[in-house]
């Protein structure tokens, strides 16, 4: 989950590393460190939190040098400190590394014993060591990294540099992402495309395995046998400026309010406004025998897959399982041949995703991918990728790709519906409408943004709150219990509305926030008598509905927010930006970091 960004040429190269770190951060904020080659000599500087504090180390100790690496760290082994901030060095070589060298105990004993000596509790600086180790038998850059490569066990992206070899850098990706990327008279390596956003739009990826040597003129690629191959150089889309606040206080507040854009944007890549049909890319299987979907994520791609499941079942009349991404491969399940694997994630980087991906592959399922980031990893190994057109997210708390990827659950499920038969024309029109309908629908919930900060500050008093919903309300539930734990610290739970009476009504009292997603329609009485059955207990209640269920709730709830009216297909969606909004708002008045909330990152490219 950290961030690594390289650059050799002709430039100081503090400067353009310090910049695309900026724009890894939400991979990490732990620590953060640069190396450069002054003179041939390896020069460092390093500093514990957020980058503003390397920023102050370098304005008071500059370095020089046109050859540099640099990494913002989310700590796996080590306390975040400086002394175990990367990047990693001995007089010889230096190293950045995201991932985890799990056999990194075996090689620090063998190194030890070979009177190499450590400085750290981190598994990364073996990498370093090793690398030493080498070179000191006298082995080039070259043949050291490939020797250190081959000796390593676990998941890495690593960018070396070497003293006395100017414009020389050497990367190698196993687990975790990175791309070099192709500039004039200079070469950049980097976690991903945003972070060589501002300095080029030519970038190539590394497959799994690959190894790159990289000078100020070019990239030499090779497979992980150490045979040169040839890697293709992309055109990104990605845009320098993308990544502002654009004047709001902070980067969750601007995505929140991309919500209608980025659902908008993802209808125009999915339904032809001609016909207003939802339009697929070219499958490689055909929807009307797909005899059942495995869906598979994590965090909040997942609760976005268990409304899918909902939509899926219900429309489509396909079966779904459905598992959190870190246990699909350990439970083992029995799988129908020829069933779909739907896997969902923003960056299409996040490791237990793509481990299920690879377990889905081995079997023989194919594989289509809802992403944000469509030249990641996941993209490259599905059988077919359906894009969230979410732009960049930088908040580590997710919000418009989430809803995004609903927009696309939402057309897969149409899609899927009308090839088995499940829904005639008129259905589909029904439903195609009622999605061309979200984006105002979307940009309409904002007017009660002060309702909802009034409704936050008594959230915000609260240690512990319940979250509750019925059916597709139930994940929205749990994705307004998981941001309120991200960005507020407040301790939160989502339960089915109908489980309440069978344990977690206990808990209630009159400092325990109730907060429920209980939109119009057929649950609706059942959702209701449960939270009477809360408020009798001294429950203060919390609503997030519409206009039709606000009357009949303002005898229950203490507050109650109507949300706009919408097709009861699309109504997760809505209500997800409520609770989101919600969160965020409570955040505010906590005065915790919103952006940059403790222990998380935004990217989690380690098991």
């Amino acid at each position: 989950m950290c961030g690594i960004c390289g650059v050799v040429g002709h430039r100081p190269a503090t400067p353009i590393v310090f910049e695309g770190l900026r724009r890894l951060e939400y991979r990490g904020y732990d620590s953060a460190g640069i190396a450069t080659l002054d003179d041939g000599r390896i020069e460092r500087r390093r500093a514990a939190g957020k980058l503003d504090n390397l920023a102050a180390v370098l304005e008071d100790q500059p370095l020089y040098g046109t050859t540099g690496i640099g990494h913002t760290r989310w700590a796996t082994h080590g306390a975040p400190t400086v002394n175990n901030a990367h990047p990693h060095s001995t007089s010889r070589v230096a190293i950045v590394h995201n991932g985890i060298i799990e056999n990194f105990e075996t090689l620090r004993k063998e190194l030890e014993a070979a009177g190499e000596v450590f400085e750290t509790e981190t598994d990364s600086e073996t990498i370093a060591r090793l690398a030493d180790f080498h070179l000191a038998a006298g082995k080039s850059p070259r043949e050291a990294a490939f020797a250190t490569l081959r000796r390593l066990e676990g998941a890495y992206a690593i960018a070396m540099i070497f003293a006395g070899h100017e414009g020389l850098m050497i990367g190698a990706r196993r687990g975790a992402p990175l791309a070099v990327g192709f500039g004039d008279g200079e070469m950049f390596l980097g976690s991903d495309s945003l972070a060589l956003a501002p300095l080029t739009r030519r970038i190539a990826y590394l497959d799994d395995g690959d190894r790159v040597i990289i000078t100020p003129e070019k990239a030499e690629f090779f497979d992980h046998t150490g045979k040169p191959v040839e890697r293709t150089i992309q055109t990104t889309a990605a845009i320098a400026g993308s990544v502002g606040k654009d004047g709001y206080r902070h980067f969750m507040e601007k995505e929140l309010h991309e919500h209608p854009l980025v659902i908008g944007q993802t209808l125009q890549r999915m339904v032809d406004p001609a016909t207003r049909k939802v339009i697929l890319p070219d499958m490689p299987f055909d929807l009307a025998t797909i005899p059942r979907g495995v869906i598979t994520a994590c965090g909040s791609a997942y609760f976005a897959g268990m409304i899918g499941r909902y939509w899926l079942e219900e429309i489509a009349r396909l079966p779904i399982d459905i598992d959190v991404a870190s246990e699909l491969r350990y439970r083992n399940p029995p799988l129908t041949p020829g069933s779909l694997g739907m896997l969902i994630s923003q960056s299409g980087e996040t490791a237990d995703t793509l481990a299920a991906l690879r377990a889905l592959r081995g079997i023989g399922l194919p594989v289509l991918s809802v992403l944000n980031v469509e030249h990641s990893t996941m993209a490259r190994e599905s059988d077919v990728v359906l894009g969230t057109v979410a732009g960049p997210e930088i908040s580590v708390a997710s919000t418009k790709a989430f809803t995004a990827q609903l927009t696309v659950l939402a057309c897969l499920t149409i899609a899927i519906a009308r090839a088995k038969g499940t829904l005639d024309e008129q259905g589909e029109d029904e439903l195609v409408a009622a999605l061309l309908d979200l984006p105002t629908r979307a940009e309409q919930v904002f007017a009660h943004q002060d309702a909802i900060r009034n409704m936050a500050r008594i959230v915000a008093e609260a240690r512990d709150v319940l979250y509750l919903g019925r059916g597709s309300a139930f994940p929205v539930a749990m994705e307004g219990a998981l941001k309120l734990k991200e960005i507020s610290y407040i301790h939160a739970e989502a339960y089915a509305a109908g489980e309440m009476k069978h344990g977690p009504i206990s808990l209630i009292d009159r400092t325990v926030p109730i907060v429920a997603s209980i939109p119009s329609g057929p649950l609706f009485e059942k959702t209701l008598s449960n939270l009477q059955e809360a408020k009798a207990r001294g429950g203060r209640l919390l609503a997030f509905t519409d206009e039709a269920g606000a009357d009949r709730l303002s005898a229950v709830a203490e507050q109650t927010i109507a949300l706009p009216k919408v097709h009861p297909f699309v109504t997760p969606i809505i209500q997800t930006i409520g609770v989101q909004i919600l969160a965020y708002e409570t955040a505010l008045l906590k005065g915790t970091d919103v952006d940059q909330p403790r222990n998380l990152a935004k990217s989690v490219t380690v098991e």
